[in-house]
């Protein structure tokens, strides 16, 4: 088990590594460091873990209004410390962090994480025929 820390912010990322590690996962492939970057600086929260070196080895973002809702997404982990709790304690700092406190509507979106989310208290959801989405192509950032 690696020794790790969570920290939240902004520049103690390693935005190369979050990107590597982003641009294989199902939900973003090919994503390059701008739309990553981007997408952090348009965030209401960033959570990353940390080895003792100050590697980043794992990242979470969160899209809010810090007052009713919140959706939580790029939730991933460097391929060599996967299984070690890590997501989880991601997820639980987030649930738990100070600036999202009055939120009481929490979504994701996972293919096959859903074990992991529901170990920290979440569902399907209730009502899924309320819902509605526009899902478009991803734009080729090139």
């Amino acid at each position: 088990m690696v020794k790790y820390s969570l920290e939240d912010g902004y520049e103690q990322f390693d935005f190369d590594k979050v990107t590597h590690m982003l641009k294989d996962v199902w939900w973003s492939p090919g994503i390059k460091k701008s739309e990553v970057v981007q997408g952090a600086k348009n965030s209401s929260l960033l959570i990353g873990a940390f080895t003792a070196e100050k590697e980043q080895i794992g990242y979470a973002r969160v899209i809010s209004d810090k007052t009713r809702f919140a959706y939580i997404m790029d939730v991933v982990v460097d391929d060599r410390y996967r299984k070690q709790g890590i997501g989880q304690a991601m997820i639980k700092c987030i649930l738990n962090h100070p600036e999202l406190r009055d939120v009481y509507q929490w979504l994701l979106l996972t293919k096959d994480a859903h074990g992991v989310y529901q170990k920290v208290g979440f569902n399907p959801i209730a009502d899924p025929d309320k819902w509605m989405e526009i899902r478009k192509p991803r734009p080729d950032r090139t």
